[in-house]
């Protein structure tokens, strides 16, 4: 029986434009012809890093990717519209919340600020292990403080989440959103598939 939700960030939580907009602008690129191009790169393997080599080879991505860095500290404005309903529902469903993603310095205190209500908030930059790693699941296990089988991994990708949770011996739960989420979802198979957070009480609630 679940016990523990605990999320991945980007993508799941919060809405990554901000930051696909000061990318397409470093690129002097319109949007729209960036996001394409990213979800052509990811299709392809190559990731954001890859994408932003592939369309500037003599670009600084480490000097840009650090000027950038405050895009991807989350505000109110950058949650999805179902975050707080979706958490507040599990919360009255009797179940533990967790969030724990691969972000930056910074994320774990903007979301704590936010009050989201969960019973915990870490990030790669903390624990100093990133997805896929199964270290950086171990440590999920640790923050729950119980059993794989009790955890459900709600994430958008298949290559850092689903398949990672599933090999750590949790329950994966994809979603498609985000750019990441949208490329993914041509192949997600055989994974517990929402296209709402609002669906997870239905899910997991217990009987």
């Amino acid at each position: 029986m679940i016990r523990w939700v605990v999320f991945d960030v980007g993508g799941v939580l919060v809405d990554e434009a901000r930051l696909i907009r000061g990318w397409a602008g470093v690129l002097a690129m319109a949007e729209q012809d960036f996001t394409l191009a990213l979800k052509a790169g990811i299709a392809a393997g190559k990731g954001i890093g890859g994408t932003i080599r592939e369309i500037a080879p003599e670009l600084d991505i480490k000097a840009h990717r650090a000027r950038l860095n405050g895009l991807e500290i989350p505000g109110e404005a950058d949650l999805y519209p179902d975050v707080r309903a979706s958490f507040a529902a599990l919360r009255e469903a009797g179940l533990k919340i967790g969030v724990a993603g691969n972000q930056p310095h910074g994320v774990a205190e903007a979301l704590g600020a936010l009050e989201l209500g969960a019973d915990f908030i870490a990030t790669s930059h903390q624990w100093g292990v990133s997805k896929p790693d199964p270290d950086f699941f171990a440590r999920v296990l640790k923050a729950t403080g119980t059993e794989p089988a009790r955890i459900a991994y709600v994430g958008d990708r298949l290559d850092n989440d689903v398949a990672p949770a599933r090999a750590a011996g949790l329950h994966p739960v994809f979603i498609p959103r985000g750019i990441w989420g949208e490329v993914h979802d041509a192949e997600a198979r055989d994974v517990r598939r929402i296209e709402s957070l609002l669906e997870l009480r239905a899910c997991f609630a217990q009987r």
